[in-house]
């Protein structure tokens, strides 16, 4: 069976992760549109790039190094998870996780800003992880600003991240005013390379036209339909089985993983939070919740005693992601 399977942590999974991964994308692959134009950047890189802004590959093309690049992604993260002890044993369940999540709507199966962003996600997952066992961490909070700021230049919702860099030393550090400071020298530090290159070129009108999303009035009108809300609910479900066993394991674990989860809830909230800074909303922004969700769905499916019912719950996920793809 899948879960069983993937508990165990063996290169192997990393072909039967790409099987997954094809099976859970079958229903694009089978109903590729005519034209798939993808924007891989937000107007702070797109002002500059003009056309070149646009991604013209073959929908089929697209679609696949979508897959590549998701797979890669899945493998970072578990990588990750199981370099920090995050589930208490290593396996390949959050690299599953992530690629399930990953397939949950159609545009988290095509190139987007948000895909792209997430590589950045797990990257800055991978260092804010590191901060609780070192001594100074302000060069290394430097990096995290500029990080933050390439990644809000891709797509600008991102920005809301920065949050997650005071929350982080909040939750892992004492208070030292100079390792707050340090975030936002590395942030600006990017805005100001990029404000002096759009002097340069003579766009510098164009460049305040970047800060716009600040002024948008919340909410912004979503163009999500409920229907799709229903491919959800077996996540959702997963989510209160997680819950109802951290709550048995929460207080048995190490300081550093209660802090770790504790700091995979503000990721995804922030995630969630900026959703109104992007002003044509589609579920792509919501991709960037995958890496937090798919560890927790993880640390589930990790603890899970009876076998026959966790295999059923991963089928139900799987099988509704198949079904909403075709219908």
């Amino acid at each position: 069976m899948i879960i069983s399977q993937f508990r165990n942590y063996t290169p192997i999974n990393i072909l039967f992760l790409s099987l997954v991964g094809f099976v859970l994308c079958l229903g694009i692959f089978l109903h590729v549109p005519d034209k798939l134009d993808s924007v891989i950047f937000e107007p702070a890189l797109g002002n500059l790039l003009g056309e070149n802004n646009l991604i013209n590959l073959s929908p089929a093309t697209n679609v696949f190094i979508t897959l590549i690049l998701t797979i890669f992604q899945a493998t970072i993260l578990n990588r990750i998870t199981s370099h920090f002890n995050l589930l208490g044993k290593p396996s390949f369940l959050v690299a599953l996780m992530y690629m399930t999540l990953a397939s949950l709507f159609l545009p988290f199966l095509v190139l987007s800003p948000t895909l792209i962003c997430n590589f950045i996600s797990i990257w800055m997952l991978s260092k804010l992880l590191s901060l609780y066992r070192q001594t100074d961490v302000k060069a290394e909070m430097f990096d995290l600003g500029m990080i933050v700021g390439i990644g809000s230049l891709i797509y600008f919702p991102f920005l809301s991240m920065f949050f997650l860099l005071w929350i982080a030393l909040l939750i892992f550090r004492p208070f030292n005013w100079r390792e707050w400071i340090t975030p936002l020298l590395g942030l600006a530090t990017i805005y100001f390379i990029l404000g002096v290159i759009y002097l340069w070129v003579g766009k510098m009108d164009l460049f305040y036209t970047i800060w716009l999303p600040f002024t948008y009035k919340f909410p912004t009108a979503i163009r999500i339909q409920l229907f799709d809300y229903l491919v959800l609910v077996p996540v959702l479900f997963t989510l209160i089985l997680f819950l109802l066993i951290l709550k048995d394991n929460f207080f048995k674990s190490i300081v550093h993983i209660r802090k770790s989860f504790q700091l995979l809830f503000f990721m995804l909230c922030l995630a969630v939070a900026s959703f109104y800074w992007n002003k044509k909303l589609t579920e792509a922004h919501f991709l960037l919740c995958a890496p937090p969700v798919a560890i927790y769905m993880a640390y589930y499916f990790t603890y899970a005693k009876k076998k026959w019912f966790f295999e059923v719950v991963y089928a139900i996920i799987a099988l509704t992601i198949i079904y909403f793809q075709f219908f």
